[in-house]
């Protein structure tokens, strides 16, 4: 299934595009698309029955917002340097383990609203990412059969990042991945069932129309599966957790001088193979 939330921000209502690309409305069915759903059998089996059926109201989605497909996320780990090509174009030796950082889930907004360029930036740059979503509370998992079965579905994911902030400006990443709007999300969560494989998908973005990223997730250092499981032997992860797993080579940082930041008035499109496609335009904070 291809769920989402769409309305105004902060009054979003659940939805479902069907097979045949038609939006539908969910609100009749389920109160919303977060976490707890994700966990209830139950609640999933009625909205596929109601999928199935033919029979949900249609909405009109000319000029209708569409927000972040997931509602009420705990948290949000991300994965540092996870592509061998990305690693390769900014001179990094490929990780030993998993580099692992948080966004907060505040800095979520959805897959076409405005992103902001911080006060005093020069670098913020763009990265296409696969983001998991899971859906089975996980800990210390064991095998990654075990935790590819915690994902309940995928989504994509801007991990919009301020470098300076990031690399220069003393402790760790934090700074420069926090900032307003810098994790924008969707347009879908599709759900695991019709991923038949999260290391076969490919990655783009564009700024200002020119292709800059294109990529697949078969390069990854660390696979989908062994993310979730490694993750979970030093946290938990609930159900509405979401993790970003890292982007392909094509970045701003990896560039020659003078390396292409992104500025106020530029706009960024990106997509994930059938995950759906974003776009934004970037404005001052």
């Amino acid at each position: 299934m291809k769920l989402l939330r769409v309305g105004t921000a902060g009054s979003e209502r659940p939805a479902l595009l069907d097979a045949e690309g038609i939006l539908r409305d969910l609100s009749g069915v389920v109160p919303d698309i977060d976490g707890a759903l994700l966990a209830d059998d139950a609640a999933l089996g009625r909205v596929r029955a109601a999928a199935e059926s033919g029979e949900l109201p249609v909405l009109d989605a000319d000029g209708l917002r569409v927000g972040p497909p997931l509602a009420r996320i705990g948290k949000i780990v991300c994965i540092g340097l996870n592509y061998h090509d990305h690693a390769r174009e900014t001179g990094a030796e490929p990780p030993a383990e998993p580099v692992i950082f948080f966004k907060a889930a505040d800095t979520v907004v959805g897959p076409d609203d405005t992103v902001l360029v911080p006060r005093g930036s020069v670098k913020t740059d763009w990265e296409v990412e696969l983001a998991v979503v899971i859906g089975r509370t996980a800990r210390y998992l064991e095998s990654h059969e075990e935790a590819l079965a915690r994902v309940a579905g995928y989504a994509v994911a801007h991990d919009v990042s301020e470098r300076e902030f990031q690399i220069e400006r003393g402790g760790t990443w934090d700074k420069g991945k926090n900032c307003e709007t810098f994790n924008p999300l969707g347009p879908w969560l599709v759900t695991a069932d019709e991923v038949s494989d999260p290391q076969d998908l490919s990655l783009k973005l564009w700024v200002n129309g020119e292709l800059k990223q294109d990529g697949t997730t078969a390069e990854q250092i660390f696979s989908v599966a062994e993310v979730v499981r490694y993750v979970s032997r030093f946290m938990t992860l609930y159900p509405g957790d979401v993790i970003n797993t890292g982007t392909p080579a094509g970045v701003a940082l990896g560039q020659p001088e003078p390396k292409p930041y992104l500025r106020a008035g530029d706009v960024v499109e990106l997509e994930i193979g059938g995950l759906g496609r974003q776009r934004q335009e970037f404005k001052p904070a």
